[in-house]
């Protein structure tokens, strides 16, 4: 495990991404992952349908075949997807934890996590043995919204933790993009208040273009869905 400085991990942050972030960042696995392409999330719901595990699969391999890197979270439902179709396309995986590295949840998931760390990037801005809390991830979901250049949002319900990495990705100006089922759905509010404010929806027909028009990361560093 190595310990870094969030600013010696991803380069000098600016007023707004320095106000929710860790002071420091504990990792396992490849640390060339945070500086050597792009990086987007793709996060939803633990209790995810059939539809949104298969939409998660074909976001995530749209990903990889451009070079993206996929970053989530490592819970249950759409988390997992991003990260288990990532490992078996050959793309390269980051995993930001809402717990130490010493310490896996979901439990089921401590082998995923083990060849996380040896194969790609294991990241947690929770010291080892540090008790795990319910808003330990809404932290990471913070601190994974800050790593990644875009956020995508597959399938979430009205309480989904995935909220707080919608609104802090639009806080810091990153792009955002919801679905089309979800920014849809009429039990939801939340989706098209995040659209008001800037995130985007991803249709059966945009989603093999957006990622063209997808900036670099911009710190002051120098199917129908």
């Amino acid at each position: 495990m190595e310990t870094l400085s969030l600013e010696d991990s991803i380069g000098i942050l600016n007023i707004y991404e320095s106000k929710n972030a860790p002071n420091k960042l504990f990792f396992e696995g490849n640390l060339s992952y945070l500086s050597s392409a792009r990086k987007v999330s793709v996060v939803g719901s633990r209790k995810a349908t059939k539809e949104g595990i298969k939409r998660a699969a074909i976001i995530t391999e749209l990903l990889i075949s451009k070079g993206i890197i996929v970053v989530s979270g490592l819970a249950e439902g759409i988390d997992t997807i991003a990260h288990t179709t990532t490992i078996q396309k050959g793309g390269q995986t980051i995993t930001v934890l809402g717990t130490p590295l010493n310490k896996t949840y979901p439990k089921k998931n401590e082998h995923l996590l083990q060849k996380i760390k040896n194969e790609h990037l294991a990241v947690s801005q929770f010291p080892k043995d540090h008790p795990v809390q319910p808003k330990n991830f809404i932290m990471r979901n913070h601190t994974m919204a800050l790593i990644s250049d875009a956020t995508i949002i597959v399938e979430a319900g009205e309480k989904s933790g995935s909220r707080y990495q919608g609104w802090e990705t639009l806080r810091l100006g990153r792009e955002l993009f919801l679905l089309e089922s979800l920014a849809n759905d009429p039990k939801l509010s939340w989706p098209k208040e995040m659209i008001k404010y800037g995130a985007k929806v991803l249709t059966r027909n945009s989603i093999t273009h957006f990622l063209d028009d997808l900036p670099e990361f911009t710190t002051s560093k120098n199917a129908t869905f």
